[in-house]
């Protein structure tokens, strides 16, 4: 069974850094997509990024292009979102999420993937 454990979230303030870990478990990720998700308060959740896991072609979301950067690591199992110049309007829980065989058209819809963490909290005071 699939399992995905984020960690790294917390408290920081504006302009600061954070790097967000997902370790994930139960099978091999040959073909899967991994993403990043978040959800603000009183907000649909939204992607934020993608990595393929064989090939690590990586994609961030307008919004936070030259401020995060998606990797990740195959022989930890583990998917990582570096965060830097953090804004108060990053304020969220941040999900991690694995798709199979998604399409790169499909990347950013949440319901193509089928398994996600628990989240962690990003909170980034001004």
């Amino acid at each position: 069974q699939v399992q995905l454990v984020e960690s790294g979230g917390g408290l920081v303030q504006a302009g600061g850094s954070l790097r967000l870990s997902c370790a994930a478990s139960g099978r091999t990720f040959s073909d899967y997509v991994m993403g990043w998700f978040r959800q603000a308060p009183g907000k649909e959740r939204e992607y934020v990024a993608a990595i393929t896991w064989n090939f690590g072609f990586a994609y961030v979301v307008d919004s936070v292009k030259g401020r995060f950067t998606i990797s990740r690591d195959k022989a930890k199992s583990t998917v990582y979102l570096q965060m830097d110049s953090l804004e108060p309007e990053d304020t969220a829980v941040y999900y991690c999420a694995a798709a199979y065989g998604l399409r790169r058209t499909d990347y950013g819809k949440r319901s193509e993937y089928g398994h996600w963490g628990q989240g962690t909290q990003v909170t980034v005071s001004s």
